[in-house]
């Protein structure tokens, strides 16, 4: 894969953001060119072969997950998290049976869980992390619960690498391309701390009976600007570095991601920024001093394959927007002037009324704080949703779990 040189960044403490960087080949070749970066198939291999990337699953056709598993790279491991319906039909388990005939006939290996089974509630919550349980004894049904829940399982893999693809993408080809982009993106930053997040070339909807192929997401306009403001709040500089404020596909090393607080919802993506501002930009006092001594690379790059997926309505796109606006007001780095301008823009678009403040989201701690040990073992006992199906070893190959009981890592928060 070639990639366009990243020339200029913008620092806030150890965090590094690079402008965008656009992928100039889907395969590369290694002629050299200028103003290029190429990163060769045995790099993006071996961090494909070190890679987990997890699909939180909603609700969605056979058809489009299946798409979405043919587009993930062979060496990667997959994590399909559900919070499907599991009545009057059990959508789960055609959820489920869709994953194990793929592995059988890919012969790779996946793990599968359902957020809402109570045997899941319970594990998590015996392993240090009672917060993530509702008044119903069930994980927090949201984006962010899910992809916590994918992080701690690709934590007890021992890869090292995370990656996140939504399960509502319509096009393989566009899910395989941002697998490659993440493993040049992480191939590139070459620190046990980096983050790669992804802005898609186009959004394509019809209008007039014709593709009009969108730059920008409704929701993304509004995240990056105020993450932006943010920035230049405190640089006295306007910027636009930041152009992936609301990100699904992005992927991290899981030495990085073990020490992030999530956010539950769709607040998730854009308070991974807040946080890493937050721990590693100086103006707080940071606890890991390893990270500071590092930097935290943020590479953000700009695929070529349009982004086709369901359109979920206008008050899914207005809920992102305000929860984006909700963890940048409440950030104890957010400057005044910031925290005042969010509040006199959300009174303009009818989410607040004077004298409302911003409500505050759900924030979890690190999952490297979690006892992976005990997690797995009450995950195995009493979690009837956790499924771990090998298909080389139903091929009659040597068996691949994903998985190995014996070489979960040790805690480390």
């Amino acid at each position: 894969m070639r990639l366009a040189e990243s020339f200029r960044s913008e620092r806030f403490g150890a965090v590094r953001i690079h402008e965008l960087q656009r992928v100039i080949e889907l395969d590369s070749g290694t002629t050299a060119g200028a103003g290029s970066r190429i990163v060769p198939a045995d790099a993006l291999h071996a961090v494909e072969s070190q890679m987990v990337i997890v699909v939180p699953c909603m609700n969605e056709p056979r058809g489009v997950i299946e798409g979405v598993l043919s587009g993930i790279p062979h060496d990667c491991l997959i994590v399909l998290v559900s919070n499907s319906d599991r009545t009057p039909v059990d959508r789960y388990e055609i959820e489920v049976q869709t994953v194990e005939q793929y592995c059988r006939l890919a012969g790779r290996s996946a793990i599968t869980l359902h957020q809402r089974d109570p045997g899941v509630a319970g594990a998590f919550k015996a392993a240090g992390m009672p917060d993530l349980i509702d008044d119903d004894g069930l994980i927090r049904a949201g984006k962010g619960e899910a992809m916590l829940l994918g992080m701690a399982l690709a934590a007890m893999t021992g890869r090292r690498y995370l990656g996140y693809v939504d399960a509502d993408n319509y096009v393989p080809g566009s899910v395989h391309e941002y697998c490659k982009a993440y493993a040049a993106g992480l191939h590139l930053a070459n620190s046990p701390y980096a983050m790669v997040r992804i802005s898609w070339h186009s959004k394509p909807k019809l209008r007039d009976g014709r593709l009009f192929f969108s730059r920008r997401g409704r929701s993304s306009q509004i995240t990056n600007e105020w993450l932006n403001r943010f920035l230049a709040e405190y640089s006295g500089f306007g910027t636009e570095v930041i152009a992936t404020g609301n990100a699904g596909e992005h992927a991290m090393t899981l030495d990085l991601g073990l020490k992030l607080r999530l956010a539950g919802g769709f607040a998730v993506e854009p308070y991974e920024y807040l946080d890493l501002f937050e721990q590693f930009g100086g103006v707080l006092e940071s606890t890991s001093s390893d990270v500071m001594a590092n930097s935290v690379p943020v590479l953000q790059i700009e695929t070529r394959n349009p982004h086709f997926h369901d359109n979920k309505g206008e008050e899914h796109v207005q809920g992102m927007r305000m929860q984006a606006l909700n963890v940048i007001y409440h950030s104890p780095v957010t400057l005044p002037a910031v925290r005042q301008a969010i509040v006199e823009f959300m009174v303009s678009q009818g989410a607040l009324t004077i004298g409302q403040e911003p409500p505050r989201e759900r924030t979890y701690p690190p999952v490297g704080t979690l006892d992976l040990d005990l997690l797995y073992d009450a995950l195995d006992a009493e979690a009837l949703s956790f499924r771990q199906p090998d298909g080389r070893a139903e091929a009659g190959l040597s068996p691949a779990p994903p998985i190995d009981r014996n070489a979960i890592p040790r805690k480390v928060g």
